[in-house]
């Protein structure tokens, strides 16, 4: 599709029309943001197919459940706020027994449970294609914490990452912990410098290009400080491509990326967030290790045109 996922996006939110009371944020974050009955309820919904999230011929179907429900508690991570409760609808290859089945489901609770979250319903279908799940999960938020969207990012923010970042495919996309709690000890401790977050499915230029799409900025991201970030995976590829590249361009890191009032840089390492870069007025560019500024085209995992 000319475009890719972001353009269908847009469109998506260009056609979403005047949303009802209820609705305070629809499309184009982490998580939909629902005020009913005086509560703040979130809702996000993940599908995730074999052969482009996991493997079923490479990942067993503990890790395969595991996966299904982490990423979408990353949507929670996103936005700092609590998990409670998801649904599970499943299409099972034709070649499943029930067993397997049964084994899926079990990895899926106990991630949940993990969290204090609960496994509520969902559908359960069989057809002659591939095994594909979807999970949508509820949250709620944090007693004196509001949801974090990715639209408040400020020109002079700081840019830091809960971890390292490149090389998932090496097997990190399928076993790694959504940073639920990380985001809540972050978000109780900034407070108001928190300015925005979300998480890293697609890749950083690709997610730090969405945050600065819907925060009306721009950004800098330093090679000295990515220097620090980039995950040995990612060093030991041996693909063609640079460490740096998978840093910025691989995508299913499930790290956190925070904007924080510069104000507040000096609390980045006590909350486990390593600064790479800074929100500007306008363009994405890198500076390279010697210091020269040159455009970064926002790069990632794209399910229209995969990397492009």
């Amino acid at each position: 599709m000319e475009g890719g996922e972001r353009e269908f996006v847009r469109r998506l939110q260009a056609g979403q029309g005047r949303l009802r009371a209820w609705t305070k944020l629809g499309i184009g974050d982490d998580m939909a943001v629902l005020r009913i009955d005086g509560a703040t309820v979130l809702v996000t919904t993940d599908m995730l197919l074999d052969g482009v999230h996991f493997s079923t011929r490479e990942h067993s179907l503990e890790a395969i459940g595991r996966k299904a429900v982490a990423c979408s508690l990353s949507d929670c991570a996103a936005m700092a706020v609590r998990p409670l409760a998801a649904t599970v609808s499943v299409a099972l290859a034709g070649n499943m027994a029930l067993d397997d089945a049964h084994r899926l489901a079990e990895a899926m609770r106990r991630t949940a449970d993990e969290y204090d979250c609960d496994l509520v319903g969902g559908d359960t279908t069989r057809w002659e294609h591939p095994l594909a799940i979807d999970v949508c999960m509820i949250a709620g938020v944090y007693p004196g914490i509001e949801p974090v969207r990715r639209s408040g990012a400020k020109p002079g923010d700081v840019l830091a990452v809960t971890g390292p970042l490149g090389g998932s495919l090496a097997g990190r996309h399928m076993t790694f912990t959504p940073c639920v709690r990380e985001a809540r000890r972050i978000a109780e401790v900034l407070g108001a410098d928190l300015h925005a977050m979300m998480d890293i499915s697609d890749g950083l230029s690709l997610d730090l290009a969405r945050m600065c799409e819907a925060s009306g900025t721009g950004a800098r991201l330093e090679e000295r400080d990515l220097d620090v970030v980039i995950s040995d995976a990612a060093r030991s590829a041996g693909d063609g491509r640079s460490p740096l590249t998978h840093a910025l361009e691989d995508g299913e890191d499930f790290e956190l990326l925070a904007a924080v009032a510069p104000g507040a840089a000096a609390r980045l390492r006590e909350l486990g967030l390593y600064r790479v870069g800074e929100m500007t007025q306008a363009d994405l560019v890198i500076a390279g290790q010697d210091g020269t500024i040159r455009p970064l085209e926002p790069r990632g995992y794209d399910h229209f045109q995969g990397l492009r």
